[in-house]
């Protein structure tokens, strides 16, 4: 077997090892069941043995054999070091390019108005963002550095928390003076909802159900509305004069103190449970690069005084 076409069948025997399944592997590995499975049968063939339990009655999941199973270890650490390798190739090969994960919504509202001033302080790094609702293999994609919303629990990632945030709602000037005064939560209601889908509410994420029963609101359907899976658009909506949405305050930051978004019960204080994060690879921590944006990151985020 032929190198390119060994790593390649034994990165499809640890996905689907991994995944217990040919097609979340292929789904991974952006190619066909079918050819997951080839490359599986080819391993087999090259090492003489099978590397999963097949034609169990009422099985659907694949499960490895205890040969396969002992040798999983061993195979993931090679991926890991191959990676690392690739990465300091990449890294004098290719200059400063810097590869940074980051939701489209974290891109848009925070990221990119500030970025110009990482290249005033370093303009040889080049930045290129990756920029995905889900969440992606750094070592995989060839990604440097991200930053991932939620609880700061990611397999095979160093975390460190970024910055925490506030809920609230807001409006937009125009819709505020069209619709009068709002003054209580219960002032909301059959007013138009805007809902924010962009983070799955069973890990924490606040929804306005969870908000209006916190704010003590009783008159409020928590379940009307345009929906939206977008934290971005859902401010967008807002400043169009949709309706109200349920701001964070890290994407909301600039629009408020731009004044086209309008805090609403600025005395009332809702802590989000989830908090932003750096994320990275332990063995790219090193990197002149990543340590500079790391640095970069923080300094952004801490608040002045």
């Amino acid at each position: 077997m032929k190198a390119p076409v060994f790593l390649n069948a034994l990165r499809a025997f640890e996905a689907s090892a991994r995944h217990q399944s040919f097609s979340s592997a292929a789904s991974e590995l952006n190619v066909t069941p079918a050819a997951v499975g080839q490359l599986v049968r080819s391993l087999e063939e090259w090492l003489g043995a099978p590397l999963f339990h097949r034609g169990t009655s009422g099985r659907s999941r694949l499960i490895p054999t205890e040969s396969a199973e002992r040798a999983l270890p061993d195979i993931r650490a090679g991926f890991d070091r191959l990676s690392t390798g690739l990465s300091r190739l990449r890294e004098g090969t290719r200059g400063g390019v810097l590869t940074v994960a980051v939701s489209p919504s974290f891109a848009a509202k925070w990221l990119l108005p500030r970025i110009d001033r990482f290249h005033e302080i370093c303009p040889e790094t080049d930045v290129r963002l990756d920029t995905n609702l889900k969440l992606v293999d750094f070592a995989a994609q060839g990604i440097d550095i991200g930053v991932r919303y939620g609880r700061g629990a990611w397999p095979g990632l160093v975390a460190e928390k970024l910055m925490e945030e506030e809920i609230f709602p807001v409006c937009s000037p125009a819709w505020l003076k069209k619709n009068g005064k709002i003054e209580r939560p219960d002032d909301l209601a059959g007013k138009p909802l805007i809902h924010d889908l962009s983070v799955d509410a069973h890990i924490g994420f606040t929804s306005w159900a969870d908000w209006l029963e916190r704010a003590g609101a009783k008159k409020v359907d928590p379940a009307r509305g345009m929906q939206i899976n977008n934290s971005a658009a859902v401010l967008q909506a807002a400043i169009d004069g949709h309706g109200v949405a349920l701001a964070r305050s890290v994407m909301a930051k600039d629009d408020v103190a731009a004044r086209r978004l309008i805090k609403l019960f600025p005395k009332m204080t809702h802590a989000a449970e989830l908090a932003y994060f750096i994320v990275y690879r332990s063995e790219s921590a090193s990197l002149p690069k990543l340590v500079a944006f790391r640095e970069w990151l923080v300094r952004e985020a801490t608040p002045t005084s």
